[in-house]
């Protein structure tokens, strides 16, 4: 330690003395100096160094396409995964059937074609990303998709924007293809299917008192669920109630109370065939044994999943596979032989969607999104699996529409309905 006072043997007035103190006092001042270096590393030394925050993930870089100039890129974006993964299955399956009987007939223009599909999750925002990246990075000619008209309204404007021609096998809402002259569909409009739904209500049925209960989160069923109260009503049919649930919900036990109460003859559904097997089953614990009748969104191997819930109920589809027709017929030989089951119309749509485009192919003066576009929209008769269709004057496909009766989970052919 240092001393307080000098000993008395080390004097101020003593030269040498101080000279002395000094001298030590600076060697002293430079060891405690080293000594709490020495310190100071031997404790940093002794603690455990921090953890390095974790770098984060990179990316993964997105696979870049090999350019071939002996092939043709077309694109198809859909509900592979989620909710409603049996539409964008169903609709891929009959794309690539499709893609493989045209390749092997020579493909188009000499060509072979190449199909990229990627999974939007069933998500809009994600229909955007994967529409963005089919164009930007894969440079595909033209786009196949979507099945749900929310994520086509997601997925067309980026279409139309970059002049690609996209076709929507079964987006059935009018908002669609107002988005612009690149985008086109197989498929008839919801304006007709609830005209359908209505007229088989009032006509085959003999029901005058209905209601309705539909997703107002969805474009497709509350768009769908208004033509179907417009058409009913022209028809000399009444409403008695209009009951909403939301995207999610899976008790309808309240607005199926309400719709009991106003003694509805029956319950119009535009809904997805996730929400339609819920609600058939509540509907029927509540004593509700009046018909459920709905539209192409009901199409699914899932209504199984509702036993006999649903049986004496309806809905209007693109076709039915007891049509006899030689090219339903052969479609489902086809698809059964690859995949081992019979076509839901979601397949057939599919499978038109890809050889009308091919057609439009043949046909289209170069390959441009102008020129591809064009011949689209020119399409006249063509002999599709769900109906010989042409497009109007907004690209939309004219054809008939067929209602089908839920037995035991198997859709049965009950009627076909024309357009007026």
């Amino acid at each position: 330690m240092l001393w307080a006072f000098p000993p008395e043997h080390l004097k101020r007035n003593d030269p040498m003395n101080a000279l002395t103190l000094r001298g030590r006092l600076l060697k002293f001042g430079l060891a405690l100096a080293a000594l709490t270096t020495s310190l100071a590393c031997e404790a940093k030394e002794s603690r455990p160094a921090p953890k390095a925050a974790p770098a984060p993930a990179a990316a993964p870089a997105p696979a870049m396409e090999e350019e071939n100039a002996d092939e043709i890129k077309i694109g198809h974006y859909a509900s592979l995964t989620g909710s409603e993964a049996t539409f964008g299955v169903s609709t891929d399956n009959g794309i690539k059937l499709a893609v493989a009987e045209r390749n092997a007939a020579g493909g188009v223009k000499g060509k072979k074609i190449k199909l990229i599909t990627y999974d939007n999750q069933g998500k809009p925002q994600e229909s955007v990303v994967a529409v963005t990246r089919l164009i930007d990075q894969d440079k595909v000619v033209a786009v196949l998709g979507e099945v749900a008209s929310s994520r086509s309204l997601a997925g067309a404007p980026v279409c139309q924007r970059k002049g690609v021609p996209m076709v929507t096998p079964s987006s059935t809402n009018p908002d669609v293809t107002s988005v612009g002259n690149m985008i086109s569909r197989v498929c008839f409009i919801d304006p007709f299917q609830g005209y359908v739904g209505a007229k088989f209500a009032r006509e085959n049925l003999n029901l005058s008192k209905g209601a309705t209960l539909y997703n107002r989160a969805q474009a497709y069923s509350s768009g769908l669920s208004n033509n179907f109260v417009e058409s009913f009503k022209k028809l000399g049919g009444t409403v008695v109630s209009e009951q909403a649930y939301s995207d999610g919900d899976n008790d309808f036990s309240a607005q199926l109370t309400a719709i009991r109460a106003k003694g509805a003859e029956f319950i119009y559904i535009p809904g997805y065939y996730t929400e339609v097997v819920n609600i058939a089953k509540q509907a029927r614990r509540l004593g509700m044994n009046v018909p459920l009748i709905g539209g192409d969104g009901w199409d699914s191997e899932e209504l199984r999943n509702a036993g006999d819930t649903l049986n004496g109920c309806y809905f209007s589809n693109h076709y039915s596979h007891e049509d006899t027709r030689p090219e339903v017929v052969e479609f489902i030989a086809k698809y059964q032989k690859e995949y081992g089951k019979v076509p839901d119309g979601l397949a057939a749509l599919g499978y038109d969607a890809a050889r009308l485009l091919f057609d439009a192919m043949d046909r289209a003066d170069s390959l441009s999104g102008k020129d591809l576009a064009a011949a689209i929209a020119a399409t006249k008769n063509f002999p599709g699996v769900t109906g010989t269709i042409s497009m109007d004057s907004k690209r939309n496909a004219t054809k008939d529409a067929v209602m089908l009766e839920v037995v035991n989970g198997v859709p049965k052919y009950k009627a076909t309905i024309k357009p007026e």
